[in-house]
């Protein structure tokens, strides 16, 4: 199976595996991992931040942030297609007791006009704003990378009205590799960000939350509570630290595998829209005369290709470490007997 789902599929390499195999470990709940006492440290610096938690998903450092930053009843301000709006089971009502405020935007970017328009004060009547939450890059619109000027300006925009931040980085090191600016600039203006291991950077598990020294100890409060706290996490945190030394560099050729699939499927029939990507997501639209999307993926499935449908007429593809250019070929070609 060609597998171009997504770049949560990418399995650990071989040198990843044993990079795990000699990482010291320890009791990781009793601070007592020093593999994972590492890559915390390691990625604090790397954000600009003064301390970082290991925690085991994504998910779990969104939905941490929130309950730090936000108190049952307040609102959260966000793109509609953000992941924690979309894709974390409506965490953010189960978990936080938040409200949204989604912003609908073109590309998952929205200004800092916009994020002034929507802040609620509060009173007796009304839920007060208390968080804006960035995504970067944006996956459900491609991939897309904000531009730090942007990211400052919302940052700043929130702060003066006294609101929190929080970045997504889930993708982060994509957006690093493809503007060639550093993490720590981008996630300069946020009061905690993470960055995902088990996407282009190939681990298996983990994703590390940062911030102030006080957030983080109200964190792990937080991952203690929610079941997050772990025992020897060292055997993980090694191949993300094998990760951060060995597979951030190389996104780059993920970036121009999925330029050059792009250009390959501009002329597949049936077609609407595919978008330029900035990183490593492709995103097909299928008129009104062809197969639905989930239609098309069962098809390339039967020819041995996983892709995902992201709406009745939405396909996507992901480019990472595991699918080659070798691969684009038997691709097009399930691609194209699908609309035919």
């Amino acid at each position: 199976m060609i597998d171009f789902y997504s770049d949560t599929k990418t399995r650990p390499s071989r040198a990843m595996r044993e990079a795990m195999l000699d990482a010291p470990v320890g009791d990781e709940q009793k601070g007592e991992d020093p593999t994972t006492l590492a890559l915390e440290e390691q990625v604090a610096d790397l954000l600009g931040n003064e301390a970082a938690v290991f925690l085991p998903s994504g998910t779990m450092c969104n939905e941490i942030a929130l309950r730090v930053w936000m108190k049952p009843g307040e609102t959260l301000i966000g793109d509609r297609a953000c992941h924690i709006i979309t894709s974390e089971g409506g965490a953010p009502a189960a978990l936080a007791g938040a409200m949204v405020h989604p912003i609908d935007t073109a590309e998952g970017i929205f200004d800092a006009e916009e994020v002034r328009r929507v802040i609620t004060p509060g009173s007796r009547y009304a839920s007060g704003t208390r968080l804006v939450c960035v995504e970067q890059t944006f996956n459900l619109k491609g991939g897309v990378v904000w531009p730090v000027e942007k990211l400052d300006a919302v940052a700043a925009a929130a702060h003066e009205a006294g609101l929190h931040t929080h970045m997504d980085g889930a993708r982060l090191m994509n957006a690093v590799v493809a503007s060639g600016i550093g993490a720590a600039r981008h996630c300069a203006g946020y009061d905690s960000v993470w960055i995902d291991f088990t996407k282009g950077l190939g681990a298996p598990v983990g994703a590390v939350l940062a911030g102030s020294r006080a957030f983080i100890d109200e964190a792990w409060r937080l991952k203690q509570q929610m079941g997050g706290a772990m025992r020897q996490s060292g055997v993980v945190a090694a191949m993300c630290l094998y990760a951060l030394d060995h597979n951030v560099e190389r996104l780059a050729e993920d970036h121009e595998l999925a330029t050059e699939l792009a250009q390959r499927l501009a002329d597949l029939p049936r077609i609407s829209a595919i978008n330029t990507p900035q990183t490593n997501l492709v995103f097909l639209d299928i008129d009104e005369t062809g197969p639905t999307a989930d239609e098309v993926v069962d098809a390339c499935f039967a020819r041995g290709v996983q892709i995902g449908a992201f709406g009745p007429r939405r396909l996507r593809l992901v480019t990472h470490l595991d699918v080659q250019r070798s691969d684009l070929g038997p691709l097009k070609d399930a691609l194209s007997a699908a609309m035919a």
